[in-house]
């Protein structure tokens, strides 16, 4: 079920007169909880809720065996067990066919023509999301941060948990978990602030995500019939199509679990206005960040074997990153150059800093934030090339067309992309981003609520007017999240 949907509209309202109905009755509720989660998701194709059961039953008896346990060898065994098994089922579903396309490409390169069978393989959805999740409570266990719970309800209502379970963000079984067995008060300052984050994160996701993706999808979709300024302007642009889109669903999932009394965390901060690519990452996609930096970076030695290890490692993590997005080379490509400047970022910074002084960028002014706004985010906008195209072969050429200047022409009475079209996404992409500024800056919802009624309501009815306008009736279709395909 997607929460652009018409199911959804119907789905939610009932939902929650329910659940605040069950609320006084913590057993009852996250037994209704429990089952409203697997009916979102079974919505979608009710198969692979078999998926979900089996990691739930795994973990929670994986999780007390790991917690009883004395013998280390002995948890260690249990853990690799949990490991192997959800990461297998993650292997197989997303990336079998990748392996197999790749091993016989290896062989076709030397010479040796090779005849295997690729499945026809459908991949769940959440499921590196729900799969992430879960490990970490086995994980915790393991490490001695966590003690497993006794309520099976609540643990599978944790790993279930409807408003984020197909894209996030990747939730902490000691954040989350405990917030189940809380008695919960009706609050309505709570709800309203939830219902205006929905609102919101729709409109990143309808009026400003899927109205770009018509340009977007066009031309990257036809990767040789466009010139070097169409290429550039369909990157740019779909820089903010990712960020709208998948931003836009956590701010969803955030407000949707406000509206029942839960609080997930914050997976965005403004991360096109990171003055480094380190930063880019403490701001972008933050649940996974942390849970690669606490169960990969870490575990892998992080900083605490010399400066190679601390290379390899940042290298590594973003390789692991790239493959987690998706089973293709393009992603792997994607995590590899973030990787790369990072590595760079990491070697260079006594220097940078040395130098930098001498130039007089001693003080961070308004001018050198923007020129390393700027620089973060074109190179951000060149890796966004390699995760967007739909091949290895148009990613390079996009990429080298960009890179052309000789073929950077633009005609005004017949351009390639439609003017009508790109004036809108970028009206909104504006409109967006000065709301994000303002809200960073003067908390929007606090300043709404110290308003008069007349002009509350005005924003509130001019909202809804543009996603009738430009969202539900601007949408040709019920666009599903980018991030479900991960």
């Amino acid at each position: 079920m997607l929460f652009n949907s018409l199911d959804f509209a119907f789905f939610f309202p009932i939902v929650f007169i329910i659940y605040w109905i069950l609320s006084r009755n913590l057993k009852l509720r996250n037994v209704f909880l429990l089952l409203t989660s697997y009916i979102f998701y079974g919505w979608w194709d009710w198969r692979f809720l078999g998926l979900i059961l089996f990691s739930s039953i795994l973990d929670f008896i994986i999780g007390k065996a790991i917690y009883k346990e004395d013998n280390h060898n002995k948890k260690k065994l249990f853990l690799f067990i949990s490991l192997f098994a959800n990461l297998g089922l993650l292997g197989f579903f997303k990336y079998f066919n990748f392996f197999i396309i790749s091993f016989v490409d290896a062989f076709s390169f030397f010479g040796k023509e090779l005849e295997l069978n690729t499945l026809s393989i459908i991949l769940p959805v959440g499921i590196s999301f729900y799969t992430f999740q879960t490990l970490s409570y086995t994980i915790d266990i393991y490490k001695g941060k966590l003690k497993p719970t006794n309520n099976v309800i609540d643990f599978f209502t944790f790993v279930a948990f409807f408003p984020q379970l197909v894209a996030g963000p990747i939730e902490r079984a000691s954040h989350l978990l405990p917030q189940f067995s809380k008695k919960l008060k009706f609050d309505y300052s709570l709800v309203k602030s939830g219902l205006l984050l929905m609102c919101w994160g729709l409109f990143k996701k309808m009026v400003v995500a899927d109205r770009v993706a018509i340009i977007v999808n066009e031309v990257f979709n036809n990767t040789q019939d466009y010139t070097s300024a169409s290429y550039t302007i369909a990157t740019f642009l779909f820089a903010f199509q990712i960020y709208c889109d998948f931003s836009g669903y956590s701010d969803i999932a955030i407000g949707l679990a406000r509206t029942m009394g839960f609080d997930l965390m914050k997976n965005f901060r403004t991360p096109y206005f990171s003055k480094s690519i380190t930063e880019f990452w403490r701001r972008w996609h933050i649940s996974l960040s942390t849970w690669f930096r606490d169960y990969v970076y870490i575990p892998l030695g992080g900083s605490r074997k010399g400066q190679f290890k601390l290379y390899l490692n940042l290298f590594l993590v973003f390789l692991v990153s790239g493959v987690w997005h998706g089973a293709a080379w393009t992603y792997v490509i994607w995590g590899a150059i973030h990787g790369v400047v990072i590595v760079i970022e990491k070697f260079s910074d006594k220097f940078r800093t040395n130098v930098f002084s001498k130039i007089g960028f001693k003080r961070p002014t308004f001018g050198n934030k923007v020129f390393f706004v700027f620089i973060t985010f074109s190179i951000v906008c060149i890796s966004w090339v390699f995760f967007r195209a739909n091949s290895l072969e148009d990613a390079l050429n996009v990429f080298l067309e960009i890179c052309n200047i000789n073929n950077y022409t633009w005609n005004f009475e017949n351009p390639e992309i439609d003017l009508f079209e790109l004036k809108k996404s970028l009206f909104f992409i504006a409109t967006m981003l000065i709301i994000e500024i303002l809200h960073n800056r003067i908390n929007l919802h606090s300043f709404l609520n110290k308003q008069g009624i007349i002009f509350r309501w005005t924003v509130y009815l001019t909202a809804i007017l543009v996603l009738l306008i430009f969202g539900i009736y601007g949408n040709y279709d019920d666009s599903q999240f980018i991030y479900f395909q991960f």
